[in-house]
């Protein structure tokens, strides 16, 4: 561990030099973060590093195959170096495609095509990626110095009237499912979306209710019996943006023991660190402290609006930063960047070893 925390630390000196991508710059810190809280916050992510909930450069990566993410590549906001510089432990790969991006009778091929690029990056850097089925594996990625690498969400819509595109998915590593868009969870969760989220639970593959309608939303954090998670979103009672969640979907995941990873998409968060923080903090309030999670939404090409302090993922220490300001203890922060996600996988393969169990007694 403590070579990966002085990896981490030196990664972190150097992407945040003056001039260099992801730099502190004094319109974007609080001269009285610039010391101590900073320091506080690199110390922390070293032992408590950020899992991160969405990170689209797997499709990306499908447009643009040139960029290589083993150096600061400044075409893309994701590499191995600035993850690192921000402490990010462990990341999900989103699989999802964009709305226009394919015919219905197309979404399956396309959706393994993601899974393909997603597994080649993983197999591309060995020394830095490391492919993760279980909170398990989590860890011990994070014990050897990889950022451990989970595939999905993948788009319910792929879901049609059958579970085997289910079964071919979690065959191939995929453990996050987001129903957004699929027919069978629209306006309500149909007979169908009730097997699927059954089966679901027995294969611990998580529910990602970003994008869902709250109505809906509720209905599958009601229906799931392991718990769910929105995977980036932020706070509609800050913002009304059609992917932030209700309070009313926030306290479904409070009693779903589910959990809110906040976005970095200046579009749902406002343009700045402190309005992320702001969204990060009334989540908490309304969900708790286990309840509340980080999932950016990096992963892009250079032009995507962005907060300012948070441009790229070696900005994270900045924000952790801000919110020790603000009063979050390190308890609270480690749940935030952590312990959360580990704990939500933990509690969907247990759920699934139960559901498994009752299937052959």
């Amino acid at each position: 561990m403590a070579d990966l925390q002085d990896e981490q630390n030196a990664a972190y000196t150097a992407d945040t030099a003056p001039g260099t991508p992801g730099s502190v710059g004094a319109e974007d810190l609080p001269a009285a973060v610039a010391g101590s809280a900073l320091e506080r916050a690199v110390a922390l992510l070293s032992v408590h590093p950020v899992a991160d909930g969405h990170n689209t450069l797997v499709w990306t990566l499908r447009q643009s195959p040139y960029h290589d993410i083993d150096t600061s590549d400044t075409g893309v906001d994701t590499d191995i170096p600035r993850l690192r510089a921000g402490g990010v432990g462990a990341q999900f790969w989103s699989l999802l495609l964009p709305r226009e991006a394919a015919a219905a009778d197309r979404v399956v091929s396309e959706t393994l095509e993601q899974i393909d690029v997603a597994l080649a990056l993983i197999r591309r850097y060995p020394e830095g990626l490391c492919l993760a089925l279980t909170a398990d594996d989590m860890a011990d990625a994070r014990n050897r110095g990889r950022i451990a690498s989970f595939l999905g969400p993948v788009a319910g819509r792929t879901l049609t009237d059958s579970l085997g595109a289910l079964h071919a998915f979690h065959a191939l590593g995929v453990r996050i499912l987001a129903p957004a868009g699929a027919p069978w969870a629209q306006h309500d969760l149909t007979p169908f979306g009730h097997e699927v989220v059954k089966e679901m639970n027995r294969l611990a593959m998580l529910v990602d209710l970003t994008g869902c309608a709250p109505e809906v939303a509720c209905q599958l954090a009601g229906a799931s019996k392991a718990p769910v998670i929105a995977s980036h979103t932020a706070a509609a009672a800050l913002n009304p943006h059609p992917g932030n969640v209700t309070d009313e979907v926030l306290m479904a995941l409070r009693a779903a023991n589910g959990l809110a990873m906040v976005t970095f998409d200046a579009e749902q968060t406002g343009d700045s660190l402190h309005a992320v923080a702001d969204h990060l903090e009334h989540v908490r309030a309304v969900a708790g402290p286990h309840c509340v999670g980080l999932g950016a939404t990096f992963g892009s090409e250079q032009g995507t609006p962005r907060p300012m302090g948070l441009t790229d993922p070696s900005g994270y220490p900045r924000l952790i930063a801000e919110l020790l300001e603000r009063g979050w203890s390190e308890t609270d922060l480690a749940l935030l960047t952590w312990d959360n996600a580990q704990r939500v996988l933990r509690d969907a393969e247990f759920t699934a070893r139960a559901a498994q169990h009752r299937r052959t007694a």
